[in-house]
């Protein structure tokens, strides 16, 4: 299939809107009345220009990496997903690599295209713009994190796990390709989501790192509390209430005519506290706003291509639970599913379309609440 055609099928698929999102996982508890492997997470490489602090996967970070599993076996086990309707694809920085870019990247992503699935990538964004000018034609969503005010916060964030003195000049010419970059994506027909992650640094300021993201001509702010875990464990811990606050201030501040995503809140419509379930309530009310369940291990498992193994997440601190070498990912998932960590947050409240906490949160807030004993209060 020749790049025309590729991009006829991205133009004949829906848009992705606040009412079309496929990597919600109550799409598929709705469609099928449980959940179901629709999305396949891809980690392709564990190198990486920066060396975030608030990183969920800077413990996998290298200098230098093995080869990769053979992409036909990647490909094989995505045709094997019966109901597969997005990829992502993850690292370090996926592109850092121009081989990984054409050999793996590229590829998949034209698969997604020739079967009529959604892509996302996970980028940085900070290197040259002809890593992503391959990417372009093909990719739906490139994800990018934001979490700065200028170029300071960018060198003083994304370098403070460097191990070395990075110069300010040199994050300053990052910092400005990364807009620079974003804007031709934008340009380029891409939708660019923008993440930002509320914690002891952004909560406080998170309004003006939102202009920042609309300066820059993202179509999508994507916003999510920081959890304390893996790499970014020693960091400090927000409390819900200034994270409440935090998002109160965004939503009193935002461009209500871009869409913004909150995703992984510990705030739930069966909470006892009045206060969270008033901001829930006034999150449904928005427009252009859309709270995600978290697909971690709801409807996507995240696969490794260096080994093969499969897991809940890229960052998850529950072990491999098989590998793609002999095992089909429906197969997997569904194993997963039956595994009492799965089950002690595979709640799900139909009027409040919620599918229940995600393992971090559960395991930070509520640890001992059993939500399948809870009800909303609407």
């Amino acid at each position: 299939m020749n790049t025309m055609d590729l991009q006829h099928r991205k133009e004949v698929l829906p848009a992705l809107t606040p009412q079309n999102d496929p990597w919600d996982p109550i799409r598929s508890m709705q469609k099928f009345g449980r959940h179901k492997l629709t999305s396949v997470e891809m980690t392709v490489s564990n190198l990486c220009n920066m060396r975030c602090e608030h990183c969920a996967v800077g413990d996998t970070l290298v200098m230098a990496e093995p080869a990769k599993i053979p992409l036909e076996l990647m490909i094989k086990r995505l045709d094997e997903v019966e109901h597969l309707e997005t990829i992502s694809i993850t690292g370090g920085e996926p592109s850092f690599s121009d081989k990984t870019v054409k050999e793996y990247m590229v590829p998949l992503l034209q698969y997604a295209r020739s079967r009529g699935i959604r892509s996302q990538i996970n980028s940085n964004v900070t290197l040259p713009y002809s890593r992503y000018e391959q990417l372009a034609p093909y990719l739906d969503v490139m994800h990018i994190s934001f979490n700065y005010t200028n170029a300071d916060d960018f060198h003083q964030i994304g370098f403070a796990k460097a191990g070395h003195s990075v110069p300010r000049e040199a994050a300053v010419r990052m910092y400005d390709r990364m807009i620079d970059n974003t804007r031709k994506l934008v340009d380029a027909g891409v939708l660019v989501s923008a993440e930002s992650m509320i914690n002891y640094r952004t909560h406080d300021k998170i309004d003006e790192i939102h202009r920042l993201i609309m300066d820059m001509g993202c179509q999508r702010h994507e916003v999510h509390p920081m959890y304390p875990s893996s790499f970014a464990k020693d960091l400090p811990a927000i409390t819900r209430l200034e994270m409440r606050r935090s998002i109160e201030k965004l939503l009193d501040t935002r461009d209500p005519s871009v869409w913004m995503l909150f995703g992984t809140l510990p705030f739930y419509h069966c909470s006892d506290d009045a206060e969270e379930r008033a901001l829930l309530k006034r999150l449904s009310a928005e427009p252009n706003v859309t709270v995600r369940n978290d697909p971690d291990g709801r409807n996507r498992l995240n696969v490794n291509l260096f080994t093969g193994e499969v897991f809940v997440t890229d960052f998850s601190d529950v072990p491999a639970f098989g590998n793609i070498g002999g095992e089909k990912l429906d197969d997997l998932f569904d194993r997963w599913l039956d595994h009492e960590l799965a089950k002690s947050v595979n709640c799900h409240c139909p009027a409040a379309s919620c599918c229940g906490p995600n393992l971090l949160v559960k395991d930070m807030y509520y640890n001992e609440i059993d939500f399948h004993q809870r009800r909303a209060v609407l």
